[in-house]
């Protein structure tokens, strides 16, 4: 018998050789080609410095990436955090309440504030790190935390760092929500309940019924957290959300990297919510605070949705024709309203296949796989941006062709 120690990362290699290779992902690096278009740039090579076009790596139509409204590439962006930088430099140094507070923090978080119908907005540098810090201020170990079965891992997680119990309840399905709320409340009448849900969901492209959602929520004494990273700028009045104005909403997280264009992340609330996490959040006071050049530019985000509130507006109405020209050519029609269109394949294999298929006629868009979505739902990930041009549905379904196994009801 050995006297040597155990392999300490033994379980990590053991993962990995368990891996299967249709499983294993890969970093691929693009670059900004115009509007709503990326590089594909090869391993080793050296992005361009002047011109996209000095370059011969394949320039993709950009069906992939969260920058549902182009702001990332905007003008007014790239000159607000510029500025930002000549005046100010890149990083705040120091967490929000050493000295890592900037003016422009201050201003961001009162204008979207103001714009959200909030008391209070909070910034953060990460989505994840925003997730964990709302779960912390609304649950602990003795909380019972009900959460929809697709919600986004960094909630998971939060509620793991909480030490709460937790149940999944159907996708969207609020009648089983209402279920277990009711059966909660009557075994623990003070317990704490809080509940955790999404206005739009990532991979599937679905939104609940927020109205009633936060109804049920009250009557049964639940606190709500509403994540919002994927509908701000896009659904609600105004590109809101679709929390916005709802009292039983008790908080509200978004993000800056996706429709804003720019980078960080948000918390908003009313009273004494945002006085807790002020106080007392760990992922708050034990971070450095938002780059400020990225705050610039999500202010300047903010202003143009302020400026042009049409903007989600139009890319839902887009929305509907690309979803119906999708059921037309025989594909199983996307669900929900919003800029995402998940197309179901099923395997690993066949979503890979179709995502070399569609980048080989100068489109990108990419499969998801397990286990960021559940086994045997495989799907492309379609996102639809502002900034597309004209033909782009076209070009798409020239590329994607009928479907290897048209839907039932088709």
């Amino acid at each position: 018998m050995s006297d040597a120690p155990p392999d300490p990362l033994a379980p990590l290699a053991a993962a990995l050789a368990a891996l299967p290779a249709q499983r294993r992902r890969q970093l691929r690096r693009f670059q900004a080609a115009g509007p709503g278009s990326l590089r594909a740039v090869a391993a080793g090579a050296t992005p361009p410095a002047a011109s996209p076009t000095d370059s011969h790596d394949p320039l993709l139509l950009d069906l992939a990436s969260n920058d549902y409204l182009g702001f990332a590439q905007h003008p007014r962006l790239k000159a607000a955090a510029s500025a930002c930088i000549a005046e100010q430099g890149v990083g705040a140094g120091a967490s929000r309440l050493v000295s890592g507070t900037r003016p422009v923090h201050a201003e961001l978080e009162r204008r979207l504030a103001r714009w959200l119908g909030r008391e209070r907005v909070l910034l953060f540098p990460s989505g994840f790190q925003a997730n964990l810090a709302a779960v912390g201020a609304l649950a602990d170990r003795h909380s019972l935390v009900l959460a929809d079965r697709l919600i986004h891992h960094s909630l998971l997680v939060g509620v793991q760092a909480a030490g709460a119990r937790l149940q999944r309840f159907a996708h969207n399905d609020l009648a089983d929500l209402a279920r277990r709320l009711e059966r909660a409340r009557s075994a623990e009448p003070q317990r704490r309940l809080v509940v955790l849900s999404e206005s739009l969901f990532s991979m599937e492209g679905t939104s609940p019924d927020v109205a009633a959602l936060a109804e049920l929520c009250r009557r049964h004494g639940a606190a709500l957290l509403l994540d919002e990273a994927h509908a701000l700028g896009v659904l609600g009045a105004g590109g809101r959300g679709l929390g916005q104005g709802l009292a039983g909403v008790h908080l509200v997280s978004g993000t800056f990297g996706k429709a804003f264009g720019s980078g960080g992340a948000f918390l908003a609330a009313d009273g004494v919510v945002g006085d807790w996490l002020e106080q007392f959040s760990g992922p708050f006071r034990y971070s450095t605070a938002l780059a400020p050049p990225l705050a610039a530019a999500a202010v300047a985000a903010l202003e143009l949705l302020e400026q042009e509130p049409g903007y989600g507006a139009a890319l839902l109405a887009r929305a509907q024709r690309w979803r119906d020209g999708l059921e037309a050519a025989g594909w199983a029609r996307p669900p929900g309203e919003g800029p995402i269109l998940p197309l179901l394949v099923g395997g690993d294999a066949a979503a890979l296949a179709l995502q070399q298929r569609l980048e080989a006629a100068g489109l990108l868009s990419v499969a998801i796989r397990p286990p960021t979505v559940p086994e045997g739902t495989a799907r492309l990930r379609l996102v639809l941006r502002h900034d597309l041009p004209q033909g782009s549905l076209e070009r798409l379904l020239g590329a994607l062709g009928p479907p290897a196994h048209p839907p039932e009801n088709s």
